[in-house]
């Protein structure tokens, strides 16, 4: 297989996929994700869009001088180009570059594979040591796998929105396209472990990554208690369905949330803010306990918390190690000290958009700590002819 050029962009200490290349042919959100997360680790990644655009492009309002601030969200340390696979000269042209790859993204509905030429069976043949990472809605088989799927979708099917909301009567969505960026985590981390096994053998491996799945690995906890025999899994009414206290209370002047995790912490938090009653109690000094007494336990508490305002409540409860925090709106988590201090939010400078702040990469490497982005998010097709150039420099632009 041959390896592409160093890009040269990292600052510092190389990073831990420089080197590696990436060809990410995925759309909307999911696939997205999982191409940023592999760039963010120093893969370059090359982003082959339709003549019309990733879909994201689109999604708005709100729109940065016309960018879409979604597809910003998710596409920096790409280089895009475009490509019309429905001709054959573009498939070549992938193909082309296929062969200086070392990974494939796509999220191409599984029914129209084959039309496309990726058809995994025929990529794994014909590229033996390439990673060949598919995300679709429901996976590359199965009686429903040509079906359509969005995180809508996968977040209803897989029981999510069955336990979310007030009641059973009323199941809300989770307010972000949680499915999505979970589907991407589990594409790259398995890209990743597949990457490692290519540097040492040249392998390479078909990997397929559904929504609903990863939708599914989600609800893990909840369905370990139904599949041992619980209940049927309700709505728990933003508290939890097994720890009391895990909810958020009122105070005099705003909501927080605490978390009582274990025996000790609930000791410490009936210390702190004054209810000797509860902790003495003895039907309370156990999770078991305190889960058959969660609406007793939550009246009690709210009683108590009402007194004392947000800030004071919060500075009693880290004082004695319990688990709390302010109920944050967007405007307050980017001014949050600790995601300032930790730079989670960064800045990208676009050509278009100009400069705008993002979430950056969600982890931080010692031996390279600057998560600034290398690239701001693409223009449709900025790198087409400097990629198609270096496969083929004979190629006209």
């Amino acid at each position: 297989m041959a390896m592409p050029e160093p890009t040269g962009e990292t600052p510092g200490s190389p990073l831990p996929l420089d080197g590696i290349r990436v060809i990410d042919l995925t759309t909307s959100y999911a696939g997205p994700t999982a191409a940023m997360l592999l760039a963010d680790m120093g893969a370059d990644v090359i982003k082959v869009e339709t003549p019309r655009g990733d879909d994201t492009r689109a999604w708005g309002p709100p729109f940065l001088e016309g960018e879409s601030t979604w597809f910003l969200s998710v596409n920096r340390n790409k280089r895009s180009i475009c490509l019309d696979l429905h001709l054959e000269a573009d498939r070549a042209t992938l193909f082309s570059l296929l062969e200086t790859a070392n990974a494939l993204l796509v999220s191409v509905n599984p029914a129209k594979l084959a039309r496309l030429g990726l058809d995994p069976d025929d990529i794994a043949e014909r590229f033996p040591g390439l990673i060949f990472c598919t995300l679709s809605g429901f996976g590359l088989d199965g009686p429903h796998a040509a079906l359509p799927g969005y995180d809508l979708i996968a977040q209803a099917r897989s029981g999510m929105m069955s336990v979310t909301g007030p009641s059973a009567d009323s199941p809300q969505r989770m307010s972000t396209a949680v499915t999505d960026v979970v589907a991407g985590l589990v594409a790259a981390f398995s890209v990743a472990a597949a990457l490692v096994r290519q540097r040492s053998s040249g392998t390479g491996e078909v990997i397929d990554v559904s929504l609903l799945e990863s939708a599914l690995l989600l609800m893990a906890p909840r369905m370990a208690s139904f599949l041992a025999g619980g209940d049927e899994p309700e709505p728990c009414n933003a508290t939890d369905s097994v720890l009391t206290p895990y909810q958020a209370f009122a105070t005099a002047d705003r909501k927080i949330v605490v978390a009582a995790g274990n025996d000790a912490m609930w000791r410490r938090l009936c210390t702190a803010i004054g209810g000797t009653e509860l902790l003495t109690d003895r039907r309370f000094a156990t999770t078991a306990g305190r889960q058959a007494a969660r609406d007793e336990i939550a009246e009690a508490l709210s009683e108590l918390l009402r007194h004392g305002s947000a800030d004071e409540w919060l500075e009693r409860l880290a004082a004695n190690g319990v688990p709390a925090a302010m109920v944050q709106s967007a405007s307050e988590v980017v001014k949050d000290p600790q995601l300032i201090a930790r730079g989670a939010l960064v800045e990208q400078d676009h050509p278009v958009a100009g400069p705008h702040t993002v979430v950056g990469a969600p982890w931080r490497l010692r031996s390279n700590p600057n998560r600034a982005p290398r690239r701001a998010a693409p223009m449709l097709g900025e790198h087409t002819e400097e990629v198609l150039k270096s496969i083929s420099p004979e190629t006209p632009a």
